[in-house]
């Protein structure tokens, strides 16, 4: 959501912007300053093109839990590149201050400078023996004519020294003051369209996620709302569930299945939903589950009681959220259900391992498979 200091960034932006259009540039800092708000609108066209790969409407579960993914991690990398940009701001403060404290040192050299001018023009007026250019034509030996003369002369030169000076310094505090202005109107410009790309991202996923949710639970999947619903999961943080070891994946990373009791990891629990749609329009039934995850205490039970028949415990796909074991049919090699499955799963990201047709032979057992999801 945009903040309040998003908003007065964008005012402050629109002004800096148009004062420092209006200010000449050429300096070395203002080329970079120059430079820098280039890049800034690149990396913003950059989001905007990740924003526009969204834009995209899915047509099925995996599609839809799939551009919900997208709409997250690219609220994660502009929330990232913000971070950075709002860390690179503040060495730009400081930068700032540095100029300002420079600029400050400027005008009080120049005032250190004025003041002897002044000084010395201040006592020539008031010396009444200084009368117009008389003093330099009275009768006498000349000395005092020379003198005079010499005092005149260098008064011109530091005159003319102090006049040269106070230029350089006009100048080199006009110079800072330019930078010090585009240095700021950069960094808030840069910021400002961070902050609005992240609002954005983060509109496009709520929606998405709200249409994928709203969809689930049509299909008696319950699941969370992209936060941390109770009882459910966020369709959108896949990638953290291989952050957790086997048999130990927590209950955020889990969706329930349509069948009672029965969960799976996130992606995986999507497109089974979405593969079991086709199978109930085939078969007009839901497909039978009788196992799912499993967690570690689970597979040790189940190894010491079916041994040869079971994975070490650790080992299983069960326990990473990524197989189940099917009945209703599926579970007799070569019936109808099996071969439809077999020919459509692949579809959807599912397959039966090579390993499940003869070592052991479990025609029942099926899992997903990330990257032949991740290509569909």
């Amino acid at each position: 959501m945009s903040s309040p200091r998003s908003a007065r960034l964008i005012a402050v932006v629109t002004a800096m912007t148009s004062l420092a259009v209006s200010a000449p540039y050429g300096t070395g800092a203002a080329a970079q300053a120059d430079t820098t708000t280039a890049n800034a609108r690149t990396e913003a066209a950059g989001e905007s093109s990740r924003a526009g790969e969204l834009d995209k409407d899915p047509t099925t579960l995996t599609e839809l839990r799939r551009e919900a993914q997208k709409a997250y991690k690219s609220i994660e990398d502009a929330n990232r590149a913000l971070m950075a940009r709002q860390k690179k701001f503040g060495a730009v403060e400081k930068e700032l201050a540095t100029k300002l404290q420079s600029l400050q040192q400027a005008s009080a050299e120049l005032n250190k400078l004025r003041k002897p001018l002044s000084d010395l023009a201040s006592s020539l007026y008031q010396d009444p023996s200084l009368d117009g250019i008389s003093p330099f034509f009275r009768a006498g030996n000349g000395t005092d004519t020379l003198r005079r003369i010499a005092d005149l002369d260098h008064i011109v030169a530091g005159r003319n020294n102090v006049l040269g000076d106070a230029v350089k310094l006009l100048e080199r505090q006009q110079q800072l003051a330019q930078e010090a202005q585009e240095l700021r109107a950069a960094s808030l410009l840069q910021e400002a369209q961070l902050s609005a790309q992240v609002t954005a991202l983060r509109k496009r996923s709520t929606t998405l996620v709200r249409s994928l949710t709203k969809a689930l639970i049509k299909l008696g999947v319950k699941i969370g709302d992209g936060t941390q619903g109770a009882g459910g999961c966020d369709p959108t943080r896949i990638g953290q569930a291989e952050q957790y070891p086997n048999g130990l994946l927590p209950k955020s990373i889990l969706c329930p299945l349509p069948q009672a009791g029965e969960e799976l990891r996130a992606d995986a629990a999507i497109a089974f939903a979405d593969l079991n749609i086709a199978y109930k329009k085939r078969f007009g039934t839901s497909m039978c589950i009788s196992d799912s995850y499993r967690n570690l205490s689970e597979q040790q039970s189940i190894y010491y009681r079916r041994p040869g028949f079971a994975a070490t415990p650790g080992k299983s796909n069960h326990g990473l959220g990524l197989a189940v074991d099917l009945c209703g049919g599926v579970q007799s090699f070569r019936s109808v259900q099996f071969n439809w499955l077999e020919a459509n799963s692949k579809r959807y990201g599912w397959i039966h391992p090579d390993w499940s047709y003869h070592s052991p032979f479990e025609p029942w057992h099926w899992e997903y498979d990330p990257e032949l999801g991740s290509r569909l």
